[in-house]
């Protein structure tokens, strides 16, 4: 740029010519920054090899919803099957405040003794209003999250299911292959949420606590239910009595309930997770019921269950963002949505019309 100042009818004057700005950030961590894109042979091999930074790049893949991703996820997974599926899968649930994350942490790191792999996978709730996730449950397992054989990947649920994670249980594929012979699924809370995840795990773990009032008052038969052992957390000190009486209660409780179809009878223990008290039993009845539900085949039967539930599931997703990724619904569902609340066709009719709309574009 040429400055007036500098025109000879100014004597005396002179401005320099100014400095190009400079790039905001270092070019050469701009290169670094740049990430290595792999075929999906490249990320089946690393996940073999055990690799935890191409084990978290796929399921960045598994989780994303571009299409160009969700393609390469699913040949990537497909590689992965044959080396899935020998990991004892475990759900792990309970009220907010309970102490998951705590006990997961302690938790993980008697199995690690053990000379156990785990993975964790930490659904954290998105909210409803920004669709932002704070991600923390990393920063409250602290000593697990410093450990080479524990890999932990907090998700956000996207507002999805009470929670849980739609890729959840590819993304436990993808850990089986890389090795982990432990996988975590951690949920949010009490909720809709623990249904999906007692379709995905072996092992149901409800995690509760005493002294809150009527211990049974917080807690819905559905999920108790479904759990195939129940811990009371924070027995020590002055509440070791209060969580043996929660316990009782509990054990109370469940006699109440019809016999589940594995045929094992859930268990009711005490412990502490910050005090590292009680662990070893925990783990020791996990053990049990796995011996228990592979000697009456029990095991394997709910496995294949859960893979027919997760085809069907995968159907009706498929379908629904077929219908909302259609040209023609989007043209039209917004002014069909208006209709409705101006009162002038009911919610009934106006679903019709849009689901006439979506098979009539696929006819053409």
């Amino acid at each position: 740029m040429q400055h007036p100042e500098n025109d000879d009818q100014y004597k005396g004057l002179k401005v320099n010519k100014g400095v190009a700005s400079m790039p905001t950030i270092n070019p050469y961590l701009r290169k670094r920054l740049q990430r290595r894109e792999y075929s999906a042979d490249e990320y089946v091999n690393g996940i073999l090899d055990g690799n935890i930074t191409i084990l978290s790049q796929a399921v960045t893949l598994v989780e994303s919803s571009l299409p160009a991703h969700h393609a390469l996820a699913q040949e990537i997974i497909e590689k992965c099957l044959p080396h899935a599926g020998k990991s004892m899968r475990i759900g792990i649930t309970g009220v907010p405040g309970a102490g998951k994350s705590t006990s997961i942490d302690t938790f993980g790191m008697h199995l690690l003794g053990q000379g156990r792999k785990l993975a964790v996978l930490a659904i954290d709730p998105s909210s409803e209003r920004s669709k932002g996730s704070i991600l923390g449950d990393k920063t409250r397992m602290e000593e697990l999250s410093r450990q080479k054989n524990a890999f932990i990947r907090p998700s956000p649920s996207a507002g999805s299911l009470g929670g849980v994670a739609r890729k959840t249980r590819e993304t436990i594929i993808l850990c089986e292959a890389a090795g982990f012979d432990t996988i975590f699924v951690e949920t949010v809370g009490v909720g809709q949420s623990e249904t999906a995840v007692h379709s995905m795990v072996d092992f149901f773990l409800l995690i509760q606590l005493a002294g809150t009032g009527d211990e049974l008052q917080g807690i819905k038969r559905g999920i108790m239910e479904m759990a195939d052992g129940i811990i009371i957390n924070k027995a020590d000190g002055d509440n070791i009595d209060k969580a043996k009486l929660a316990a009782s209660q509990y054990k109370n409780a469940l006699h109440l309930f019809p016999p589940a179809a594995s045929g094992w009878t859930p268990q009711v223990l005490t412990y502490s997770g910050y005090y590292n008290i009680g662990i070893k039993k925990i783990w020791d009845m996990v053990d049990e019921y796995m011996r228990f539900t592979r000697d009456n085949n029990y095991f394997f039967l709910k496995r294949n269950e859960q893979a027919k539930y997760w085809m069907y599931e995968s159907i009706n997703e498929s379908l629904r963002n077929a219908f909302y990724q259609n040209e023609a619904v989007q043209a039209t569902i917004k002014d069909v949505e208006q209709q409705v609340l101006n009162d002038q066709v009911s919610s009934f009719v106006a679903a019709q019309r849009m689901m006439d709309t979506f098979f009539k574009d696929l006819r053409k």
